[in-house]
């Protein structure tokens, strides 16, 4: 069963961007008001049940991290948890673009894959960016905030897969140094959260300084979306407006140099020239 609503044409670098004040939400055509009716009950039921089966999966790969993590040296273990983890996202991904409720075209990170020892720095809109991202390239190591990795809902999938748990400044910069230095390529946000303004926050410098001592590259990715779901103080059980657009593209590769202030503000410049214009988010408070 398809989500029954008007076909929308892909995101394009020629998309006009749209006033903050509209919301960003995808247009629609002249569907009638019967069929809206219709429409409504099957977005709330695919809504709330891929959440629940989002929470069911994350409680099956907790358990099953709990039964290997002893077992399986780092070497095994991490490449079987990132395994677990982009099927489960993967699966995540191909439902919901099955139920119509999303359309993304992630074809451009698949120049990604093979990649060692770099860093891989898109803007971030949402959570579901990890999500996306991880369904794609697999090998990606990632930056887990410390109340997640801690999760045992969520935590156990992390903790096998050796993403790096993120407690404060200077061991998140040792720790990523480390994977990069052993040929992991590393996801990282430049902006430190979830993007509060258009088009991006201000950067932090820590990805940078992880780069230099690496001497490691950065890879820009852009992520144009036209959805606020899950941006920073969106509610989880809050539905937003059926089908979400996303689209990810990439961008210039850069070397960072001696002067790592100097290069950060760089790349944010690049990032806001890059996204001014663009179709983007506007996060909206929890309701």
């Amino acid at each position: 069963m398809k989500y029954p609503v008007a076909e929308t044409a892909p995101v394009s670098e020629h998309a006009t961007a749209v006033p903050a004040r509209a919301g960003l939400r995808e247009p629609r055509s002249g569907r009638s008001r019967l069929l809206r009716a219709i429409a409504l009950p099957y977005e709330y039921l695919v809504f709330y049940g891929l959440l629940a089966l989002f929470g069911i999966g994350g409680l099956i790969v907790s358990l099953v991290a709990v039964i290997l993590g002893p077992i399986l040296p780092r070497r095994l273990g991490a490449p079987v948890g990132k395994f677990i983890i982009m099927t489960g996202f993967h699966w995540l991904t191909s439902v919901m673009q099955w139920c119509g409720i999303l359309k993304c075209d992630l074809s451009a990170l698949d120049a990604l894959k093979g990649e060692t020892s770099v860093i891989v720095a898109p803007n971030h809109p949402s959570l579901l960016d990890v999500v996306l991202i991880v369904s794609r390239l697999p090998d990606m190591v990632c930056i887990t905030k410390a109340p997640i990795w801690d999760n045992f809902f969520l935590g156990g999938g992390a903790r096998l897969a050796r993403y790096i748990r993120n407690d404060s400044a200077i061991n998140l910069i040792k720790h990523s140094t480390e994977e990069v230095r052993a040929g992991h390529p590393l996801l990282i946000f430049p902006e430190g959260t979830r993007t509060r303004r258009e088009p991006i926050n201000r950067f932090k410098a820590g990805f940078a300084v992880v780069a230099k001592r690496a001497e490691a590259p950065v890879q820009t990715v852009f992520i144009e979306c036209t959805s606020c779901f899950f941006g920073k103080g969106w509610g989880l059980l809050k539905k937003p407006e059926f089908p979400m657009v996303y689209r990810m593209r990439l961008g210039r590769r850069f070397e960072v140099g001696d002067d790592v202030r100097g290069f950060v503000s760089e790349l944010e410049s690049y990032y806001s020239s890059e996204l001014a214009g663009k179709v983007s988010i506007r996060p909206l408070p929890a309701r």
